[in-house]
């Protein structure tokens, strides 16, 4: 087993949740178990203060839930999100030459981070998140 030790601190920000029904998880997660509502826009998106990180609840694409129908295994509904204080750039190039599976850097207008995704080694989705 590879030993890598990245010089960096990694914080929990975010869980982001892949559902089929963005308002039904919402209205359970604010009513039944109390979280805050912090951003809202149905029906895609929603986000929920859980103590000091946050539940993202994102809709599955139409393309995955049509696989899941035709009886295509969905691997994973969940992704880690670690916000990074390092720059997000230096982290993706070390990962790579570590073997990591990582992708391209992203953003999108308005938003105030860079994103970039990788995978464990079974295949489950992590995110390193860098205020721009």
């Amino acid at each position: 087993m590879r030993q890598i030790f990245l010089l960096v601190k990694l914080y929990l920000d975010s869980i982001i949740l892949y559902v089929q029904n963005v308002e039904r998880l919402k209205d359970f997660y604010t009513t039944v178990l109390g979280l805050q509502l912090v951003e809202d826009d149905p029906p895609l998106w929603v986000v929920l203060r859980a103590g000091n990180s946050y539940i993202a609840l994102h809709k599955i694409g139409d393309p995955y839930f049509n696989q899941l129908k035709d009886g295509d295994k969905f691997h994973n509904n969940t992704k880690i999100v670690f916000k990074i204080e390092e720059d997000i750039n230096e982290l993706r190039q070390q990962l790579i030459a570590s073997n990591v599976p990582m992708r391209e850097l992203k953003t999108f207008d308005n938003y105030g981070y860079w994103l970039c995704d990788g995978e464990d080694p079974e295949g489950n989705v992590f995110q390193l998140k860098q205020a721009k």
